[in-house]
C-alpha cells in the first residue's frame, strides 16, 4: 500500500472523528429544548434504526450466549450515551471527551505487560489530575459533570470487553442490536424527561442530524477506512478525538478551554497515541466509538 493510500485513509479517519464530534456539539445545541436525556434517546433511537437496515440482523438466528453478550453490549451503550451527555451539560465537550478515552486506555493498559506502558499510565493519571476541582482551583469544572465523564469511561471499557464476545455474532449483526438495546434504556429516559417536545419536527430532524454525523457517516468512514490502517496508526489517530472534540465544541457552541484544561487534554492524547504504539496487542478500536459514543 502506498503512502498517499495511507495519507489518505487517516484523513478519512480524522474525518470521521470530527464529524462525530461536531454531532456531539450540535447534540449540546438540543440541550434547552429536551435535555442530555432527549438528545440520548434520539441518537440512539435514530441510530439504532440506520444501523438496523444497513445490517438487517433478523436474517440470521442467534444462539443464546451470544444474544446475552449483545444485551450487555448494549448496556454499556446505552450507559455511556447518557452519561456522556449528562457530562457534556456540566463541562466542556473536550474535557468530557478526554475523561470518557481513559477507559479503553484502561483496557489496554491492563491488559499490557510492557513496563514502558507506565509511563502513559502516568501521563493519563497527571492529565485527570489536573481536571480534578482541588479547593482554591481557577475555574473549577463541576464535580458531577467529572463524575458522569469518568461513568462513561467505564462503559467505554466495558463496550469493549462485552463488544469482542458479541462481534462474534458479526460487527453489523452486533452493533446494530446493541444501539437498539442502548435505545431501549435512553428511550423511556429521554421521554420521561423531554415529554412530547422530544417528536417536534425541528427537535427530531436536528436528531436525525446528530444521529447520522455521531453514528452513521463515521462509522462508515472508518470501516473503510481501516482496511488500509493497521491498528496501531488507527489508535494513534483517534487519539486525538478530544483536541477534535474542543475544536468542534469551539466551532458550534462556542466553548472556549483554560490553558491548564488543554494541557489535561494534549496529556491524554500524548497517553493514549503512546499506549496506541507501543502495546503488542492492537488497541481498542474507536470504530466503536462512531456509532456509540462520542
Amino acid at each position: 500500500m502506498d503512502k498517499q493510500q495511507i495519507a489518505t485513509a487517516g484523513l478519512t479517519i480524522v474525518a470521521a472523528q470530527f464529524s462525530i464530534n461536531v454531532g456531539a456539539a450540535l447534540g449540546k445545541s438540543l440541550f434547552p429544548v429536551v435535555g442530555p436525556e432527549g438528545v440520548a434517546a434520539l441518537r440512539t433511537a435514530i441510530a439504532a434504526l440506520i444501523l438496523l437496515l444497513m445490517a438487517r440482523p433478523w436474517r440470521q438466528a442467534l444462539s443464546w450466549p451470544r444474544a446475552a453478550w449483545i444485551g450487555l453490549y448494549g448496556l454499556a451503550i446505552g450507559g455511556m450515551n447518557l452519561q456522556i451527555y449528562w457530562a457534556f451539560e456540566r463541562i466542556p465537550i473536550g474535557l468530557a471527551i478526554a475523561i470518557e478515552i481513559a477507559g479503553p486506555l484502561a483496557v489496554v493498559l491492563l491488559t499490557s505487560r510492557s513496563t514502558r506502558d507506565f509511563l502513559w499510565a502516568a501521563l493519563a493519571i497527571g492529565s485527570l489530575m489536573l481536571l480534578v476541582p482541588w479547593p482554591g482551583a481557577d475555574a473549577p469544572l463541576d464535580p458531577v459533570g467529572i463524575a458522569f465523564a469518568a461513568g462513561a469511561a467505564l462503559c467505554w471499557a466495558l463496550y469493549i470487553v462485552f463488544g469482542k464476545r458479541a462481534s462474534q455474532a458479526g460487527a453489523a449483526t452486533a452493533v446494530a442490536l446493541g444501539m437498539t438495546v442502548a435505545s431501549l434504556i435512553t428511550l423511556p429516559v429521554g421521554v420521561a424527561a423531554a415529554g412530547s417536545k422530544i417528536v417536534l419536527p425541528p427537535v427530531l430532524a436536528l436528531g436525525l442530524v446528530v444521529a447520522l454525523l455521531s453514528s452513521a457517516i463515521p462509522y462508515m468512514l472508518e470501516m473503510k477506512a481501516m482496511e488500509k490502517l493497521s491498528g496501531r496508526l488507527f489508535g494513534v489517530i483517534t487519539s486525538s478525538a478530544p483536541a477534535l472534540a474542543a475544536l468542534a465544541a469551539f466551532l458550534v457552541l462556542g466553548e472556549r478551554l483554560l490553558p491548564m484544561q488543554w494541557l489535561a487534554v494534549v496529556l491524554m492524547i500524548s497517553a493514549s497515541a503512546g499506549c496506541s504504539l507501543t502495546s503488542r496487542k492492537p488497541p481498542p478500536s474507536s470504530a466503536g466509538e462512531a456509532p456509540l459514543a462520542v
